[in-house]
């Protein structure tokens, strides 16, 4: 399990100061990019490796609205791991462990050259797993 903590920002919010529907996808990536560069998996466009995770599908279930200026924590867990995907379940909540939204999100190993799927890197699969 692995967690990161976010803060809502006027960005983040609609006119009523409540988080746009869409920003919970950008708090669940940032959460699940900074679990990724912990265990050694840096994203970059520079070419640097062969292959790169892509979002294969998504589900997302809002249970109550987060606000401006809130402190809140994204947990992320992998709860399948197959040779070519991960499935994370992401849950934004609070200190008190009040549940704002959830997401299970697959992500599919490509190569970069021709957007196949491809194995996951035995290094970042140990690690992954490690960290699970």
């Amino acid at each position: 399990m692995f967690s990161w903590p976010i803060r809502v920002y006027y960005s983040d919010t609609d006119a009523g100061g409540v988080v746009y529907h869409g920003s919970y996808l950008n708090f669940f990536e940032h959460a699940r990019t900074e679990m990724l560069r912990s265990v050694g998996y840096q994203q970059s466009h520079d070419n640097s490796q062969s292959w790169m995770f892509v979002v294969a599908d998504l589900s997302i279930k809002y249970r109550k609205p987060a606000k401006l200026n809130q402190s809140l924590v994204v947990v992320t867990e992998i709860t399948q791991a197959r040779g070519v995907s991960l499935e994370f379940t992401q849950t934004l909540i609070d200190d008190a462990n009040t549940e704002y939204c959830q997401t299970v999100v697959t992500v599919v190993c490509v190569d970069c050259q021709h957007f196949r799927p491809c194995r996951i890197p035995q290094p970042i699969r140990k690690e992954l797993m490690r960290a699970r």
